[in-house]
């Protein structure tokens, strides 16, 4: 999402601003390290664009730096963000997921916009200690895709700006291998650093 005093409407339209405009734009995010700002790590070395990474301590303080115009753009869950997008404070480009939210279905990916491959979300999930029996976890697993596919989970998730997403411990362990290659290449690319 970006001020509304930026002259873009799409993220289209924002990547050839941000290529134009080198070193000219500044993003914030809730610290080093976050999923904020490596989204925005990403967002850089994929779009081939030079902006400076502003980090705060929190979330609420990088979002009032962008209220404020102090920074320019800002990568934030689609729960934290709706709010300001929807009251007209800020406009909401695109989602940084692979594909577009059930929250914000008119909201394109920003691989549609031209960055394909492009795929940073926030994830939850539940871990079990390792030997944990087989039994025991499948038990488990079962009942929490239970409970998350009930119509009530579903609204309250939903209502957060969550979208529940269960799945096999084979598949969950895979998605985490996948997750933890992509968070290192973007790492590696950016030499990002912890404070």
């Amino acid at each position: 999402m970006v001020n509304p005093s930026l002259p873009v409407a799409t993220a289209r339209e924002f990547i050839a601003y941000a290529r134009a405009n080198p070193g000219k734009l500044a993003f914030g995010s809730g610290s080093n390290g976050s999923a904020g700002h490596l989204a925005g790590e990403l967002f850089k070395v994929d779009a081939g664009v030079d902006m400076l990474h502003v980090p705060f301590k929190g979330a609420a303080p990088a979002m009032q730096a962008l209220l404020a115009g102090d920074t320019q753009l800002m990568f934030d869950n689609l729960a934290s963000a709706t709010a300001q997008v929807k009251a007209g404070k800020l406009k909401a480009l695109a989602v940084t997921t692979a594909r577009r939210s059930k929250l914000a279905p008119d909201l394109p990916t920003l691989a549609e916009a031209g960055l394909p491959g492009f795929d940073i979300s926030t994830w939850f999930g539940l871990l079990a200690p390792a030997g944990t029996p087989a039994d025991v976890v499948a038990r488990w697993n079962a009942e929490v895709t239970r409970i998350l596919n009930s119509t009530e989970m579903r609204e309250r998730m939903t209502a957060l700006g969550a979208e529940p997403a269960p799945d096999t411990p084979a598949e969950f362990a895979r998605f985490i291998a996948g997750e933890t290659a992509k968070y290192a290449r973007i790492v590696k690319l950016s030499g990002a650093k912890l404070d």
